[in-house]
């Protein structure tokens, strides 16, 4: 395995704007301490105080988190509402298709958060971030929430969804299975494989749910921007994505610094499971968009989807540092002018202008 870098620049590190931070904010930054080791077993009563920062790329993305800080009532949506009474039911039953399968899964990930990370993650400045994107993912369901209301859906299909149909299920059967792993207390992060476990939950979480799934419902919500419809709904999801840039970003940054200071984890054994997690993450999602949209609407079917799924899975193997596996072109180009989080998605090549991240070149789990 070739050497790890951890993807900062410390030159151009900034702190967090202090009028930004509420009471809140403050106390968490008085009470959370500086460990040399990312990933440890932690022990009740140990000291927590922020005495110097070990890992500066998580003040950073917190410092970016909390300038991006937006509310879901900012968006009017009484346009969207005259829009949707115009749409088809395709293209209605898509979005509540869609609504129903992000709504929980923000839930989800909190979970996967609060259980499978939170835990075993000794420094201060990372559970700070992880505390943020907390609320951030709370934030998110609010805001379909918001969408539901405002659309008049009805909210027992809309909250049905993962439940009725089988291929949001098993897409969620996916994450909560590691979710569950890693809470029942089997996992142990001093052995081998207990950070292996910890590194697949972060895959599916940060990388799977976060930067694949979710990329793919951005496409599709932005996709009626293009048309001129749902403009609010549009700012709403382009809110949503700044967020889950940087949840991306902090799961591969969270990866590289374990695989940097525990680089005995990779095997080639090990470095195979998590390209075929990517690979089957994709499959699942391809089946999904079989019920996202069985009839297409205009501008878009599951075969263009499909082909915008693979090229985002590729983006994140090599992130990983992992050939692509699929070999396609982007076919939503025009996503590169709907929101400029989607201009750079390769986070480690180039710096995302929208964002600030300092952002160098790095090398990965590649055996």
């Amino acid at each position: 395995m070739s050497d790890v870098a951890v993807p900062y620049n410390s030159d151009n590190f900034r702190g967090p704007p202090r009028s930004f931070y509420s009471l809140v904010d403050h106390f968490l930054l008085l009470i959370f301490n500086f460990i040399t080791v990312l990933l440890k077993k932690k022990q009740r009563g140990d000291e927590l105080q922020l005495q110097k920062i070990e890992y500066p790329w998580a003040v950073d993305l917190l410092d970016q988190a909390i300038a991006n800080t937006w509310f879901p009532h900012e968006a009017p949506m009484a346009e969207d509402l005259e829009n949707w009474r115009t749409m088809s039911d395709d293209e209605k039953n898509a979005v509540i298709t869609y609504i129903g399968f992000s709504n929980p899964m923000e839930y989800e990930v909190n979970e996967s958060i609060m259980y499978g990370m939170m835990p075993f993650i000794s420094a201060p400045e990372v559970n700070m971030y992880l505390i943020r994107q907390q609320w951030e993912e709370v934030n998110h369901a609010l805001s379909f929430d918001y969408v539901i209301n405002t659309l008049e859906i009805d909210r027992s299909k809309a909250f049905g969804t993962h439940t009725d149909i089988s291929t949001v299920a098993a897409k969620e059967k996916f994450l909560t299975k590691s979710i569950d792993n890693m809470s029942e207390g089997n996992v142990d992060v001093d052995t081998i494989e207990g950070v292996q476990e910890f590194i697949k939950n972060i895959v599916k979480t940060n990388i799977v749910t976060e930067g694949i799934w979710f990329y793919s419902g951005f496409m599709f919500a932005l996709s009626f921007r293009q048309r001129n419809l749902m403009r609010n709904l549009g700012t709403i999801t382009d809110w949503i994505a700044r967020d889950e840039a940087l949840h991306l970003k902090v799961g591969i940054n969270i990866i590289l610094t374990i695989l940097e200071e525990q680089p005995e984890v990779v095997t080639p054994e090990f470095a195979q499971e998590i390209k075929d997690i990517v690979i089957q993450a994709v499959e699942l999602e391809m089946a999904y968009n079989k019920d996202l949209l069985p009839n297409g609407i205009l501008g878009l079917n599951t075969e263009f989807v499909n082909k915008y799924v693979q090229y985002v899975a590729d983006r994140r193997l090599e992130e990983l540092g992992f050939e692509a596996h699929f070999n396609v072109q982007n076919p939503a180009k025009w996503m590169t002018t709907a929101n400029d989080t989607f201009q750079l998605v390769n986070f480690f090549e180039t710096v995302n202008t929208a964002y600030e991240v300092n952002a160098t070149g790095t090398r990965g789990m590649k055996k």
